[in-house]
C-alpha cells in the first residue's frame, strides 16, 4: 500500500516521503481499515510516540496520522460491535502506524459508526479536535452552564469546536487569536474576542475556565484570570502556573466512541460545524503537510477519490 513514512526526529514533516509499505494486518480485538480520509497535527513529529514503541524502542519507518474515516475490511480474532463493510470514523492508538495511508490497523473500541450523510473528509476531522474540545470543557473543565469561558487559538481546529461546544452549553465564551481571526471566531460563537498582539488579556477579567492551546507566556498570565474554584485547563503540556484558588488541569485527549457519537450527531444537525482548511490527496501530502504559509482549519488528506 501506498503510505507517508517519516525516519528522521530532527527533520520533522520536511522529512516525509510517500513509500509502499506493507498492509497492516489484524490483531486481536482490531479491524483493519480502508482509509478514505485522514487528519493530522504537526505537533505529532514532536511525540515520542511516533518514533519509539511502548518500551522506548526504535519504530520508524513509521506512518504518522491519527485521524481517519473509512470502511472496515478485516476483522482481528475476538473483534466485536463493528462489520467489514461499515462506515467508521475514529482516533487511532499514538504508538502504532498511523491513518496517511491506504490502509490501518486500529483497535476496534477507538473507532464510532460514521453515518451515510456525513462526509469521509469531515469524518476524519473530527476525533482530536472534537474529542480534545468535550474532554477538556467537560470531563476535566466541569463546564457548567452561565459560567464564562477564555478559549485561545479559538480560531483554530481545537479552539473552534471548544468555542461551539462551550456555547452550546450555556456558557459565556471569550475567543482568542491575532487581529485576522476576530470575524471567525464570532462566526463560531465567541461572544467577545481578545487580539493577543495587540489588546491586553487581562483586560478580560475573571473567568470561570480558560481552555489552553497555546501554552507559555499565555498559559502563565492567563492563571491570574481564573476566578475562585475555576479551572485552566492545558492541552500543551503541564501549566507553569497555576490559579490562585482554583484547578490547573493537563491531559492527554483519548478514544472515547459514545462521544465520537454525540460528536458526529452534532455535525449531522447543524450545531456543529467542522473547521476544514486544505483538502489534499495522498500523492500531494508531503507538500500539503509543508505549508509555506500559515493555513487556517485543519489540513485533511483524502486518500482515496
Amino acid at each position: 500500500m501506498k503510505a507517508i513514512v517519516v525516519t528522521d526526529q530532527a527533520a520533522g514533516t520536511a522529512g516525509m516521503t510517500l513509500a509502499e509499505r506493507p498492509e497492516p494486518q489484524p490483531a486481536i480485538n482490531d479491524v483493519v481499515v480502508q482509509v478514505h480520509a485522514s487528519g493530522f497535527v504537526p505537533t505529532e513529529m514532536a511525540w515520542p510516540s511516533t518514533w519509539t514503541d511502548r518500551l522506548d524502542r526504535d519504530r520508524t519507518p513509521s506512518i504518522p496520522g491519527h485521524e481517519l474515516a473509512g470502511v472496515v475490511t478485516a476483522l482481528g480474532y475476538g473483534t466485536t460491535g463493528l462489520s467489514v463493510g461499515q462506515r467508521v470514523f475514529g482516533l487511532t492508538d499514538w504508538t502504532r502506524d498511523g491513518t496517511l495511508a491506504e490502509y490501518a490497523a486500529v483497535e476496534a473500541r477507538n473507532l464510532a459508526p460514521l453515518p451515510g450523510d456525513v462526509d469521509f473528509t469531515v469524518g476524519a476531522s473530527l476525533p482530536i479536535s472534537g474529542l480534545t474540545a468535550w474532554q477538556g470543557l467537560f470531563e476535566h473543565g466541569r463546564l457548567q452552564a452561565g459560567q464564562s469561558v477564555l478559549v485561545h487559538g479559538a480560531a483554530g481546529a481545537v479552539g473552534s469546536m471548544v468555542t461551539q461546544l462551550a456555547r452550546e452549553a450555556g456558557a459565556y465564551v471569550i475567543g482568542t487569536g491575532r487581529a485576522a481571526d476576530r470575524q471567525a471566531v464570532l462566526d463560531f460563537g465567541g461572544q467577545e474576542f481578545v487580539d493577543l498582539e495587540n489588546d491586553a488579556l487581562e483586560d478580560v477579567g475573571e473567568v470561570d475556565l480558560v481552555f489552553d492551546v497555546i501554552g507559555g507566556g499565555i498559559g502563565r498570565r492567563s492563571a491570574g484570570l481564573i476566578r475562585a474554584g475555576g479551572t485552566l485547563v492545558s492541552v500543551v503540556g503541564p501549566p507553569e502556573a497555576r490559579p490562585a484558588d482554583g484547578l490547573a488541569v493537563d491531559f492527554v485527549v483519548e478514544s472515547d466512541r459514545a462521544q465520537l457519537s454525540e460528536i458526529v450527531q452534532r455535525v449531522r444537525d447543524g450545531r456543529l460545524r467542522t473547521n476544514i482548511g486544505n483538502v489534499s490527496t495522498l500523492d500531494d501530502a508531503v507538500s500539503a503537510l509543508n505549508p509555506t504559509e500559515r493555513r487556517k482549519g485543519k489540513t485533511i488528506i483524502r486518500i482515496r477519490p
